[in-house]
């Protein structure tokens, strides 16, 4: 059975996009999924959030340079593997430009592969341009991080009528997974309000799970390591295993901690076995 792909997208920068690509594969490797992340972004930050630097990228499958198991890396999560980025790929949707089937590139990529992996998300760049483009004919889903001000919400429409042409004209199976609310903060009345707003509108489309503003989540990258292999505990790392499971289909499944426990970086505080995760009520973001 073919494993689900998941464009994680959103043309605004700095809504979370890349922290949720980052956290959401982990949280699905230590529910024991195997997990493919796909950096598609040149700014290659879900590369470095694992600490991942290399001389083969993404890059050199798109044009063809080598085959995608040529460019895939293990990572500390036994269940997760990682092809990076870097910034040649600021080239490709130049070079790709003349290409035949240009946006189709990605898809033929991931094809050998797809079957190997449960999941696999793309981390896509911050723009709607041809490597977002790629990215959604590729997908079967579109998770679409929304951080939980104003101008978050300015950009959804053009976003959302791009994944309907993309639907109609390239790839028919694509459907919206979610929207994801992210960087709540209860103090914050604005907060709120966006919250409900969103919630008023596009109804069971946005997930039950709202991602807080979080330390831990912050501070992560800079150790190389996602939230769960940082701080286990932290609510940050709760809210993406949360979203893990409300994808999985139930929203109290137990997420096992197994792999943690046998990571070498992972922290003293990450080594019981498996903890239940509760759900969060609508709304309720801590």
């Amino acid at each position: 059975m073919a494993g689900r792909i998941i464009a994680v997208v959103n043309q605004k920068g700095g809504v979370g996009k890349t922290t949720t690509a980052v956290n959401l594969a982990a949280s699905f490797a230590v529910s024991e999924r195997r997990t493919l992340l796909v950096d598609l972004d040149p700014q290659a930050n879900a590369s470095s959030a694992y600490g991942v630097r290399a001389e083969r990228q993404i890059y050199d499958a798109l044009i063809g340079r080598c085959v995608i198991k040529d460019v895939t890396q293990a990572t500390d999560l036994g269940h997760l593997e990682l092809v990076p980025s870097g910034r040649d790929l600021y080239g490709a949707e130049i070079e790709l430009v003349s290409a035949i089937a240009r946006e189709r590139r990605l898809i033929s990529v991931l094809e050998g592969v797809r079957d190997r992996y449960a999941f696999t998300l793309i981390d896509c760049p911050p723009s709607l341009g041809l490597l977002t483009l790629n990215a959604l004919t590729a997908a079967d889903r579109v998770l679409v991080p929304l951080q939980c001000e104003y101008y978050a919400l300015e950009g959804l429409a053009s976003l959302l009528e791009t994944v309907d042409l993309v639907k109609a004209q390239l790839n028919p199976g694509l459907e919206i997974e979610g929207i994801l609310l992210t960087m709540a903060d209860p103090r914050n009345r604005l907060s709120g309000q966006v919250e409900q707003e969103v919630r008023q509108h596009f109804g069971a489309k946005v997930f039950r799970t709202v991602i807080p503003r979080n330390v831990r989540l912050s501070e992560a990258p800079s150790h190389g390591k996602p939230a769960l292999l940082y701080d286990a505990h932290s609510k940050g790392a709760q809210s993406y295993l949360q979203l893990a499971a409300e994808l999985l289909g139930s929203a109290t499944r137990p997420v096992s901690l197994s792999a943690l426990a046998a990571s070498p970086d992972a922290s003293p505080g990450c080594t019981s076995p498996s903890f239940p995760v509760q759900p969060l009520p609508d709304g309720v973001n801590e």
